[in-house]
């Protein structure tokens, strides 16, 4: 009971830098790792490689969206009932998660296992980054079971008060990935192939150390018996819906950007995305992980009755998240050319594009991390549906919508602002509609 005694009494700034600091590092080690990993392909295979494997991202976030909905949904009813003082009711629903990630992910990736090549051309392949797709996607699908133990296994971790150990699980296989990606590719000349046995290593170890949790004599999570409870899977499920629809929404975000930037600037233009998708790959789990770091706050305050906290913990979330986006924004725009130069690039044509791409694409993180603060809020204390629809608007309505109008109005740039624009309205709704409900008024 460790941890609900620091949630209690501790002040919610420490807290919040307890769970923020390891989990912002995680995450940070863990985006870095996916860069690397564009970078090595880059010098080592070539751009074309590189937008083959931005064909087969939208794979890993199907592995990731099951988990996160399992994870991030039964993390929150955890933390709930610990905040009640349920611990064997904590105890099923780690269980029931654990058990339910399981038996979907080995469910969807042998369905995508079978019809492997129409969810490449999905995705938006073409004759030119079918066959590097294919090779990446495929290892993926096969070990993907790892790779969604290992991401719900560090949210419970994480709600069970023990986040330094989920940064250094994410840590070491960010480590691992980057020190194998450069044997597998520059050494063993696996290409393609060894970047994604480099991933799936890295991830089996990052999974057995975070086990190491279960050995810790004030541990509160293990499993127990598991019981089918129609009730619990209903609001794991409910609750973690919008984490799922978020990671899908990376997946559609990926082939949104895929098909247009194709229909305008070919594959040229594909190349010069999949440099961007790298970075915004790094940025977006950032942000997710400043929602990470509250969740389990939020979570616990709300079971305990402690709303003022819950209060201060959206006032402090929010200076982090503008502060982040503020210094990615300057980044962005004076490390340009420096940041499309770290992956290889050598056309004059790409690097263009890309450059401008940046500048005009990061403006988005201004406003990314208020919709990830309230996204989560909601999430953690129950409440759906505002936390599904801040999701739904900012990953697919609005999105898909500015990239229908923006490219004719504007040209190539109006693809760039597509993702800025919608992250905008949305932000600027939450902070104008929502935010005095929760912040400026007691909370009930």
């Amino acid at each position: 009971m460790a941890q609900v005694n620091k949630l209690e009494t501790e002040s919610v700034r420490v807290s919040f830098f307890k769970y923020l600091i390891p989990s912002l590092i995680g995450m940070a080690l863990m985006s870095i790792n996916i860069v690397v990993d564009g970078v090595f392909v880059g010098h080592g295979v070539g751009s074309t490689a590189l937008a083959g494997i931005n064909i087969a991202v939208p794979v890993f976030s199907i592995i990731l969206s099951v988990a996160l909905l399992i994870g991030v949904g039964g993390g929150a009813v955890y933390s709930l009932a610990l905040g009640a003082g349920k611990i064997k009711h904590a105890q099923r629903i780690f269980t029931t998660s654990m058990s339910l990630v399981t038996l979907i992910v080995i469910l969807i990736t042998g369905i995508s296992l079978l019809f492997i090549q129409d969810l490449a051309y999905l995705f938006g392949a073409n004759e030119d980054t079918l066959a590097y797709a294919l090779e990446y996607m495929r290892i993926l699908l096969i070990f993907g079971l790892l790779m969604a133990l290992e991401t719900s296994l560090s949210v419970f971790i994480r709600n069970d008060g023990n986040p330094n150990l989920a940064m250094i699980g994410l840590v070491l296989t960010s480590v691992i990935n980057i020190g194998l990606n450069y044997y597998m590719i520059f050494i063993l000349k696996l290409g393609v192939t060894g970047a994604a046995i480099a991933t799936i290593i890295a991830t089996t170890i990052g999974l057995l150390v975070l086990l190491t949790h279960f050995l810790r004599k004030d541990a509160i999570l293990k499993l127990v018996r598991i019981r089918w409870n129609k009730k619990d899977i209903k609001r794991i499920n409910t609750i973690g819906f919008p984490s799922f629809v978020s990671e899908i929404g990376m997946g559609v975000f990926t082939i949104g950007y895929n098909i247009t930037i194709v229909y305008y600037a070919g594959t040229t233009g594909l190349a010069a995305f999949s440099v961007l998708n790298y970075l915004h790959t790094f940025m977006f789990l950032l942000f997710m992980g400043i929602g990470s770091s509250i969740q389990p706050m939020i979570s616990f305050y709300y079971g305990a009755g402690l709303f003022d906290h819950i209060k201060a913990t959206i006032k402090i979330a929010e200076k982090t998240a503008i502060g982040i986006g503020g210094l990615f924004l300057v980044i962005g725009f004076f490390g340009a050319n420096m940041l499309v130069s770290m992956f290889g690039v050598t056309s004059n044509e790409i690097t263009e594009l890309a450059v401008t791409g940046i500048r005009l694409f990061f403006t988005g993180y201004i406003f990314m991390g208020i919709n990830f603060i309230y996204l989560t809020y909601f999430q953690s204390i129950g409440h759906v549906r505002p936390s599904l629809m801040i999701t739904l608007f900012r990953g697919f309505i609005l999105l898909i919508i500015m990239l229908l109008v923006l490219p004719k109005v504007i040209g190539i740039n109006g693809v760039w602002l597509a993702l800025p624009v919608s992250e905008a309205l949305v932000a600027l709704f939450l902070l104008y509609y929502v935010r005095l409900d929760i912040v400026g008024r007691k909370l009930e």
